[in-house]
């Protein structure tokens, strides 16, 4: 749970690197609470507007924590539009997002893991 609330203390931070551990357990963290919030909000009746407003919320910290992650391999966070190219652009994404993180300090900051040691 410290991830997800980490991230989110990073509500707008789209500077720095993010581990794959801090990037994948905010992803399921926020995959679980989507499913929370669709349930809540059918069961209130409010469809779509519960989700819409915790997805439209937490956008920016899904997008800074994601554009961190590609800082940690090396990329700029203009990769991200590589989901744009069909069919193999989502792939691609998912490998670099899945890619070990450069174990030396790069242009975007030392390496998240020698900080948290």
């Amino acid at each position: 749970m410290n991830y997800y609330l980490d991230v989110l203390k990073k509500y707008a931070v789209f500077s720095g690197r993010a581990r794959r551990q801090e990037y994948w357990m905010f992803f399921l963290f926020q995959v679980a609470a989507l499913i929370i919030v669709s349930i809540l909000d059918a069961v209130l009746g409010t469809s779509p507007w519960l989700y819409a407003l915790f997805a439209l919320g937490t956008l920016l910290p899904n997008l800074g924590v994601t554009i961190r992650r590609l800082h940690d391999t090396g990329k700029s966070g203009w990769w991200i539009f590589i989901n744009f190219v069909p069919l193999v652009g989502f792939i691609w994404f998912i490998v670099l997002l899945a890619t070990a993180g450069q174990p030396q300090p790069n242009q975007y900051g030392p390496d998240p893991k020698v900080l948290a040691a």
